[in-house]
């Protein structure tokens, strides 16, 4: 397994700075952010370290230029955006810059992207899925056509009044996951696996490791606080942040040495990419990094460096 993180969490650096850092720390690999140049609309989205509309042979060899002379490596490429929103305007534009993240991808010759399914979060799983079909069905077809494989990230999105009541991506459970492979039966699609978000949802975050071990194509670490008075107070139909806190490994309810231990026994030997969403480190540059250094040396007591 290669140990690395996941570039969100670094806005304010460049491309060449995150790779220092990365090598510094001794990560071996990022996990970049694609998202289109302009304004985040909402907390870690928005962060552009690869520009990839309009990617060039020679831009490609640039931005691997940088990695390489960092000795850092590329786990995959990132955007994380609602293609299957309500507003036929923003799904549309979420297909449209998948699609050009797949392309930069071939071109910077590597073989993964990350992303969500999207969701109408008004409308129920049956009720979004001739429409996730309907706009899934080509978008793989198009990764396969390009060598690359889809990693779909089970955060449901579902924190705060505006995701209520079904979360802003379908791909949540183990048995969204098994229709949606069943439906869409390709090499090509699979998991961006990120076992805190099971855990806040009370279901098991070890079983999935084990069952879909052929789809498990990234990791994502990150850990997780259940504050269980207050969800003794408010209960699980509350907006979820009530009662949980995302932290860094080490630091919440996962047992790092477990989930390591399947992932081994898995035969997973793909990038595990710390994600840091921990407001205890506060939100400065220099907080966010001593929780990248933190989480890094913790996780390094089980997995061996690349």
């Amino acid at each position: 397994m290669k140990l690395g993180f996941v570039s969100a969490i670094l806005p304010e650096l460049s491309l060449d700075a995150v790779a220092k850092f990365a090598a510094a720390e001794g990560f071996d690999c990022v996990e970049l952010m694609c998202w289109p140049v302009g304004k985040a609309e909402r907390k870690y989205a928005g962060v552009t370290h690869v520009d990839v509309t309009g990617m060039t042979k020679t831009r490609a060899d640039e931005v691997n230029g940088v990695m390489k002379a960092h000795g850092v490596g590329i786990s995959g490429l990132g955007f994380y955006p609602n293609a299957l929103d309500p507003d036929g305007a923003v799904a549309r534009a979420a297909v449209t810059h998948i699609r050009r993240v797949i392309v930069a991808a071939q071109k910077l010759g590597l073989r993964q992207v990350n992303t969500f399914v999207g969701r109408d979060w008004t409308r129920s799983v049956d009720e979004n899925w001739p429409r996730f079909l309907k706009t899934w069905k080509p978008l793989i077809a198009f990764a396969e056509d390009h060598g690359v494989r889809i990693g779909i990230e089970n955060c449901p999105m579902l924190f705060t009044r505006d995701e209520w009541p079904g979360g802003k991506n379908l791909a949540h459970a183990p048995a969204v996951w098994r229709r949606m492979f069943a439906d869409i039966p390709s090499k090509s699609f699979g998991l961006n696996y990120d076992p805190s978000h099971l855990v806040w949802q009370q279901m098991d975050w070890l079983a999935p490791v084990r069952e879909f071990r052929d789809k498990l194509f990234h990791i994502h670490a990150k850990d997780v606080r259940i504050r269980r008075d207050r969800l003794a107070d408010s209960g699980i139909l509350a907006t979820p942040l009530t009662y949980h806190d995302p932290c860094i490994p080490g630091l919440g309810e996962i047992d790092w040495s477990r989930f390591v231990g399947a992932l081994m026994a898995a035969g997973y030997t793909g990038p595990v990419c710390i994600e840091v969403e921990d407001d205890a480190f506060g939100k400065t540059l220099a907080g966010r990094r001593r929780a990248l250094r933190t989480a890094g040396r913790f996780l390094r007591t089980f997995i061996a460096e690349g």
